[in-house]
């Protein structure tokens, strides 16, 4: 869709895409954008539901934190978050509600217990929310294992929402929100390092 619209230098070129503002409003470069997201969910969809045994909508809102499993990065506030929304939802099922999938992923060293105890906890939560059938697709959480690049290139371009909320101060450099951000992932996210440059580039 990009080189269709920029051709092909924008790959070597990432300053070429602010081009693309010119086409925010046309009908068929959203269609085309939202065809391709749509795509890369069905391809991730159908990964979960071979490796995990979990069948979540590709229609669902991907709402997705893949990191190395650290109490800085916050993966704890984000299952937190996770079991809120669950229990809102089971006090008022019949409000309109956003389908989500809430995808985790990422490894821990170790001997770090409490990261193997986050990841525990994840899965806990999931066993428990997937399995309620008053739920349906309200709301689906995976934690997928053995995390790499490989399937990096699966999770991130099927992304809707970036989980960027490491603890302020401690992630000046990171990388992984500007790549989500490339596949069309809106970014939620600490105001500190490179979200708060990509909060001004936006604003430019």
């Amino acid at each position: 869709m990009l080189d269709e619209h920029l051709g092909r230098n924008w790959r070597t070129d990432l300053s070429l895409l602010n081009d693309l503002q010119q086409h925010c409003d046309f009908p068929m470069v959203n269609h085309a954008v939202h065809q391709a997201k749509l795509e890369n969910k069905k391809r991730l969809a159908e990964y979960i539901a071979q490796q995990l045994n979990v069948v979540v909508n590709p229609k669902s809102l991907f709402d997705v934190q893949i990191k190395r499993i650290h109490e800085y990065k916050r993966q704890l506030m984000n299952v937190l978050h996770v079991i809120t929304r669950y229990n809102r939802i089971k006090a008022d099922p019949d409000a309109k509600w956003v389908p989500r999938v809430n995808i985790f992923g990422g490894k821990a060293a170790s001997a770090y217990y409490m990261a193997k105890h986050i990841i525990h906890l994840i899965n806990d939560v999931a066993k428990v929310i997937n399995n309620d059938p008053q739920i349906g697709d309200k709301l689906k959480v995976v934690f997928i294992p053995n995390y790499s690049v490989s399937l990096a290139q699966l999770i991130i371009p099927a992304a809707d929402l970036s989980e960027q909320i490491s603890l302020a101060g401690t992630e000046a450099s990171g990388t992984s929100n500007m790549k989500f951000a490339l596949n069309g992932a809106l970014t939620i996210g600490t105001l500190d390092g490179a979200n708060v440059e990509m909060l001004d580039s936006c604003r430019c």
